[in-house]
């Protein structure tokens, strides 16, 4: 079996929380992490929120291939720990998921939104690789109401901050939540 389809297959059993990542976490350790710990460790992103082509920043980060696919779309507690992620990321950029209705995703800026914006609203900030990675993740393993929802946050987020995100960066956030980009 070669590594790609080896981390492939590591992929669900850390997503169920029953097997480690190559370096040893647990995704539960993740999820606890502080905001430190999410901003300065750069190998977890891609183990959160993987995608069907190679991480131009991690060897050992997984790609996710259709039966990867196919068991984030078919099983509950998969796309539960998914939306956990999300939200664990959410909370970092200072932002919030609220489920009104069934199928109905809003995220807004939380109360702590002025003081998390600071680390990561900056011109060329890492974060914003991050961000589209989480916005294709989204999109490819079926939460793509999650995905939508965050993409029209940052749209207002955006228009009040459009010099330090620039027209580039939304350009790629845009890319990633298109309906054709996930075919």
């Amino acid at each position: 079996m070669s590594h790609e389809k080896y981390l492939a297959a590591m992929l669900v059993s850390f997503y169920l929380g029953e097997k480690q990542d190559p370096v040893g976490r647990m995704i539960q350790d993740v999820w606890a992490w502080d905001f430190e710990d999410l901003e300065c460790t750069h190998d977890y992103i891609q183990w959160l929120f993987p995608l069907p082509e190679k991480s131009a920043f991690n060897a050992d980060a997984p790609v996710v291939d259709e039966e990867v696919i196919r068991a984030f779309q078919s099983d509950r507690r998969l796309r539960q720990n998914l939306v956990k992620s999300f939200v664990v990321m959410l909370h970092f950029y200072g932002l919030r998921c609220d489920r009104k209705e069934v199928g109905k995703v809003a995220i807004s800026r939380s109360k702590n939104y002025p003081i998390r914006k600071q680390e990561w609203l900056c011109i060329f900030d890492h974060n914003y690789l991050r961000i589209t990675r989480i916005l294709k993740c989204l999109m490819t393993l079926g939460l793509e109401n999650e995905a939508r929802a965050f993409y029209e946050c940052l749209g207002q987020i955006y228009r009040e901050e459009s010099d330090r995100i620039g027209g580039d960066t939304f350009q790629y956030w845009t890319n990633a939540v298109k309906a054709d980009a996930t075919a």
